[in-house]
């Protein structure tokens, strides 16, 4: 059966959803976007992508379209529309249809689209016996911290790490980690947690709060501070977080093992920690659209 989606108020099959090619999301990539983990039916850590997402718009001056309340009862809606229990949320927000014109038009209405679609999980290998990654400058813009549909820069990243047979990036800035194609990166050493700290230069992944959250729960030492390359290539274990890889270990770097080359202790410790805050949160189950708007109102970090 055709997936269901969302665009500018209408749902309709994906087939049928089209967007006039002056849209500025299609001509200059003015937009931004946000993925959501959902697991059996209810979005995982939904405030702070929904804290992010308002962020991003914010920062690229896109009025928000909905408001807190109108996102929620539209993402629970478009994930009661789908057959899978698991799946990841897509929603983008772009300028809008105008002439092109690289300047803000005066006045446009924001494309709205959103789409969800099965989410089988990471893969068992990945999660048991860790990736492959390789390092890279990081040539991207100076403005990553906004979630932007601009993402030609994580693509060629991306892809040179598929080209050399690895899954992942690990991308250096003036000889200090910033993160990767699509992840924010981990490192240990001597028991110790690290992740640079957030900036313009790497996108806040919401699994970076949750991970401080769960080393602050273990009682597992963290800095987050600027990370240089040597304590890199010197690690005892990397691991990697994001939306659709959750957290998984990285055990070989530019062809060299990481650690002992295995998934080390840290990861089973984090790991176990995670999926026991997935679990938590189904639990839980969906907070009432309302009382999200509420926590937006109280000031959420994403």
């Amino acid at each position: 059966m055709e997936p269901i989606v969302y665009l500018n108020g209408n749902w309709l099959p994906l087939a049928e959803a089209h967007v006039p090619v002056l849209d500025r999301g299609f001509i200059f990539g003015d937009g931004i976007y946000e993925v959501v983990p959902v697991y059996r039916a209810v979005p995982f850590r939904w405030l702070q992508h929904l804290a992010r997402l308002e962020r991003s718009l914010a920062e690229v001056r896109i009025d928000d379209p909905l408001g807190p309340e109108a996102w929620t009862a539209m993402v629970y809606e478009l994930v009661d529309r789908q057959d899978a229990p698991d799946q990841f949320v897509y929603m983008q927000v772009t300028r809008g249809v105008a002439r092109r014109d690289h300047a803000f038009p005066a006045a446009a209405t924001p494309t709205v689209f959103a789409m969800s679609t099965p989410f089988p999980g990471v893969p068992t290998e990945q999660r048991e016996h860790g990736v492959a990654a390789i390092t890279l400058p990081d040539e991207r813009w100076l403005r990553c911290h906004i979630k932007s549909t601009s993402l030609l820069g994580n693509v060629l990243a991306r892809q040179q790490a598929v080209d050399a047979g690895a899954v992942e990036c690990v991308m250096f800035r003036d000889g200090r980690l910033t993160e990767g194609a699509a992840s924010n990166i981990w490192v240990v050493r001597d028991g110790i947690v690290m992740t640079p700290p957030r900036s313009h230069l790497i996108l806040a992944g919401i699994r970076i709060g949750l991970v401080e959250e769960l080393c602050l729960q273990a009682d597992v030492p963290l800095a987050v501070r600027p990370v240089e390359r040597i304590e890199v290539d010197s690690a005892d274990e990397l691991m990697l977080t994001s939306a659709t890889k959750e957290l998984i270990p990285i055990v070989s770097l530019d062809g060299r093992p990481v650690g002992s080359g295995s998934p080390g202790p840290m990861y089973r410790r984090l790991r176990a920690a995670y999926d026991a805050a997935v679990e938590a949160s189904v639990a839980r189950g969906r907070m009432a659209p309302a009382a999200v708007a509420s926590a937006i109102a109280d000031g959420v970090r994403a």
